[in-house]
């Protein structure tokens, strides 16, 4: 399965959900998140809320270093930063 099939899968399920995904491009800024979830009134299981930073990869694939320390400092601010590398990791995060 390819990083692709998991943003195809994310998008498809939020959107059932009434919520969005946006894909965002930072400039200047390595290894932010690249997607913005944001579903209204819905509360993920990670935490309380309705919106995170996605992060997502190919199965197996982990985050780098850069990638880590930036979502450190975006949650050290309280965004939710989550990284996804299944499908099964998009339901849990839906669910």
């Amino acid at each position: 399965m390819r990083e692709r099939e998991i943003e195809a899968h994310l998008v498809k399920r939020v959107k059932a959900l009434g919520g969005e995904v946006r894909k965002v491009q930072w400039i200047g800024r390595r290894g932010a998140p690249d997607r913005l979830v944001v579903c209204k009134g819905r509360v993920f299981v990670q935490d309380v809320g309705d919106d995170a930073w996605v992060e997502l990869k190919a199965p197996g694939v982990k985050p780098e270093a850069h990638q880590l320390r930036e979502h450190q400092r975006m949650r050290k601010h309280g965004l939710r930063v989550v990284v996804i590398d299944s499908i099964k990791g998009v339901e849990e995060l839906l669910r």
